[in-house]
């Protein structure tokens, strides 16, 4: 029952235009409790609809059962700076955490690089990118080529 349920929250998070961040996060650890599964699954679809508020609450809730959970924290750090209005400090916090947990994941670097760029510290941003060349091992995987776009994008000024 319980995997029905998850096999159709993903498949209505990929029909929402998730799949790219599902496909891209190929974050979720087989090993997680049921509840947080499934709540991450629910966030993946909120952050699909860009429904920041029930993502934010799937996964705080995520992390209250498995605060170990690095690929949770970034995205409670990537739904805080998505928020019509950002909450870069705490976006910054659970990247932090999630870098802590995990100092090799790809998707927390890349987005504490964009975070970075918000904030409009682009040096930080590109301490970043250079770990991600170390971690892919190239210029080339998706995440280095997603932070190096916005870093060209935020150092060649607003558009004309």
């Amino acid at each position: 029952m319980k995997h029905a349920f998850l096999n159709s929250v993903v498949m209505a998070a990929c029909a929402l235009g998730a799949a790219p961040l599902v496909s891209r996060a190929d974050d979720t650890p087989s090993n997680m409790a049921p509840g947080a599964q499934e709540r991450l699954a629910t966030a993946r679809a909120a952050i699909a609809a860009k429904d920041w508020n029930k993502a934010i609450t799937e996964l705080d809730a995520a992390v209250r059962t498995e605060p170990r959970n690095a690929d949770a924290h970034n995205l409670l750090g990537y739904s805080h700076r998505k928020k019509a209005v950002p909450d870069l400090a705490k976006a910054f916090e659970h990247y932090r955490l999630a870098l802590q947990i995990d100092p090799r994941h790809k998707g927390a670097h890349e987005y504490i690089g964009e975070a970075y760029l918000m904030d409009r510290k682009p040096a930080e941003a590109e301490k970043h990118l250079a770990e991600l060349a170390r971690l892919c091992g190239n210029q080339t995987c998706e995440e280095y080529a997603d932070l190096a776009g916005a870093i060209k994008a935020y150092k060649a000024g607003p558009a004309r």
